[in-house]
């Protein structure tokens, strides 16, 4: 499960971060509203924990963007605010839960573990486009019935571009995302190149059509339905 932690108090990013990761959540922090949005829209979460009071960007701003977006990515607000304007203000631009500093961490932890079983029972696993899709619970891919083949980094390709299908994923965005503390700049390029080429062989998209090339960017899975 991987989190986003949006908040501008360095003391508790780390302690949050600490904590989650001690639980084996996998977890990136940002400390303010403009690294969030650039986050939110270039990956993917299974939850966000969003301070309201964030420097560039306020924290309802980028609610109202990622749900502008369709990003339904489950959102825990938190604020030093307890004013319940503020609290319908969140609800009201699509906040799944909100919890006023300061605050307990076992109940910031039940709270985050009810949002995933909430999203978890009502979200489809399913990312497709045309003929092909992935199940992201399963990690298994399919080409109409056909079960793929896949590498795990050829299956987190694919994920990762489903997930931003009609949307350009940079070189930089998709190795960071699948290669993680890996990820080196300068000599991973290649290497995505060389995965992708794999990868449109085995589901069987040799000319390009499904995974196509923005030259210069990155890719993209173009689904016009």
């Amino acid at each position: 499960m991987r989190i986003l932690v949006v908040d501008d108090e360095p003391v508790l990013l780390v302690q949050l971060q600490d904590i989650l990761e001690s639980l084996h959540y996998t977890v990136d922090v940002v400390t303010d509203g403009e690294a969030a949005l650039e986050r939110l829209f270039d990956d993917m979460y299974d939850l966000i924990l969003l301070d309201i009071m964030l420097p560039t960007v306020d924290g309802f701003a980028v609610l109202r963007q990622i749900r502008g977006r369709n990003i339904n990515t489950p959102v825990l607000m938190l604020t030093a605010k307890g004013d319940v304007e503020d609290k319908i203000k969140g609800l009201d631009l699509g906040a799944d839960d909100y919890l006023a500093k300061p605050f307990s961490i076992s109940e910031l932890l039940a709270r985050i573990r009810a949002l995933l079983r909430r999203s978890g029972s009502h979200g489809s696993p399913i990312l497709s486009a045309g003929d092909l899709s992935v199940n992201t619970a399963s990690r298994e891919a399919f080409k109409g019935q056909l079960l793929l083949d896949l590498t795990p980094k050829e299956f987190s390709i694919l994920e990762f571009l489903l997930y931003n299908k009609n949307r350009t994923v940079s070189r930089f965005n998709m190795a960071e995302h699948v290669w993680g503390d890996e990820f080196d700049p300068f000599t991973m390029s290649n290497s995505i190149d060389v995965h992708i080429k794999n990868l449109r062989r085995k589901i069987g998209d040799p000319a390009a059509a499904l995974i196509n090339t923005v030259r210069g960017v990155g890719y993209m899975i173009k689904d016009n339905e």
